[in-house]
């Protein structure tokens, strides 16, 4: 029998699946996130050379010739520079044919099963992804933490952290966001500003703990806490007006609210989020509920 493999590599998870002729999942692998700008290419090499491994370690007992006669493609949706996975592809052996692609791609592929569309995603970072009537795809943002990405579990701690900062040091009307940013330190009740400023400054994964933020924030604005509320829109309608402009550019002529839209990702897909920036735009927005690695599936399937 002849399998496909599809890979969804992340910064924070990198998920494997094995499918056979029918499409049906045979086997699973989750690793580490393999994004080469957060860990490094050595370390992302190494992640997802030992999850195909592991992923088809249940096929054969023999070598990996026989092993290589099974898997007929292997399909890699990555995080990180497309130029470094395009060279790691070429350099795999004993899993059929390798191809790379954007790990926008499978999201795209929820939100529109093929057809012209958009995807607007927020993660730990974000992008807008879309498919043109001419069927070329295109992407927008998605340009790493230190630039911004909005929307972003990052960009939403960071703009958290701003306010808090500012209210410690006396300038902002206090709010729960001051604490809450304070309590993310472990530095105590006593902290100030100065201090919360070096605890992050000093962080040797400031990208991971300020993102970190997020779930906090969230849960905040769904406590009915008004200025998280205004941070978390704030966040997330800066993406989302990058997304009307991609949609403006691709679909002239067209009426937005005919066009295709989903939101990816935890933070778009809550309700409190979801609600709030649909009056926003006259994109159809709705909510992708599969996880990535469906849309994996379904390319391993069209393809």
């Amino acid at each position: 029998m002849s399998f496909k493999i599809g890979v969804d590599g992340g910064g924070t998870k990198t998920e494997c699946i094995l499918v056979d002729a029918s499409g049906a999942i045979v086997a699973r692998h989750l690793a580490p996130g393999c994004n080469p700008n957060v860990v490094g290419p050595d370390q992302a090499r190494l992640i997802v050379t030992d999850a195909l491994c592991a992923l088809t370690a249940s096929l054969t007992s023999g070598s990996s010739a026989s092993r290589a006669a099974q898997v007929a493609t292997t399909q890699l949706y990555m995080s990180g520079a497309p130029g470094f996975w395009q060279e790691f592809a070429a350099a795999l052996t004993d899993f059929g044919r390798v191809s790379t692609a954007p790990d926008s791609l499978p999201t795209l592929e929820l939100a529109t099963h093929g057809r012209p569309g958009l995807v607007i995603h927020a993660g730990t970072g974000s992008f807008v992804a879309a498919r043109a009537p001419d069927g070329t795809v295109h992407y927008a943002g998605g340009t790493g933490w230190r630039f911004g990405d909005p929307g972003s579990g990052y960009e939403l701690g960071r703009r958290a952290i701003s306010r808090a900062l500012l209210e410690l040091q006396g300038w902002l009307p206090p709010s729960r966001l001051g604490p809450t940013v304070r309590d993310h330190t472990q530095l105590g009740d006593a902290a100030d500003a100065r201090a919360v400023t070096r605890y992050f400054y000093a962080h040797a994964e400031p990208n991971r703990v300020i993102a970190a933020l997020a779930p906090s924030i969230l849960r905040l604005a769904a406590e009915g806490d008004h200025t998280a509320h205004q941070v978390l829109i704030e966040s997330a309608s800066e993406l989302l007006d990058l997304a009307t402009r991609v949609a403006t550019k691709l679909f002239p002529g067209t009426a937005l609210d005919s066009v295709p839209t989903g939101l990816s990702g935890a933070l778009l897909t809550n309700p409190i989020v979801a609600a709030a920036l649909a009056p926003r735009t006259p994109l159809p927005l709705a909510a992708i509920t599969d996880a990535p690695i469906e849309g994996v599936r379904r390319l391993l399937i069209r393809s």
